[in-house]
């Protein structure tokens, strides 16, 4: 059997979901999508679009969650 380059492709179609956001949160996304539109010269005509980069974001940040997420993969248990 050949060794391809590629593996498996990962199943990467969106999942949608549904949250509810403390008020005082939904407020602080449209601030911040406000800001961020007069920061790059484009408006964010959708703040909750702001939610997935910043989730994405915030995990990516996450040293703690990194170091955890490394030894789950490796096969090391926490």
């Amino acid at each position: 059997m050949t060794k391809l380059k590629l593996s498996a492709i990962p199943d990467d179609r969106p999942v949608k979901i549904t949250v509810e956001l403390p008020g005082a949160v939904h407020r602080d996304l449209v601030a911040y999508a406000d800001v961020l539109g007069r920061e790059s010269g484009q408006a964010i005509a959708d703040p909750a679009k702001l939610i997935a980069p910043m989730l994405a974001r915030f995990m990516a940040t996450d040293r703690a969650f990194g170091r955890m997420r490394s030894e789950t993969k490796s096969g090391r248990s926490a």
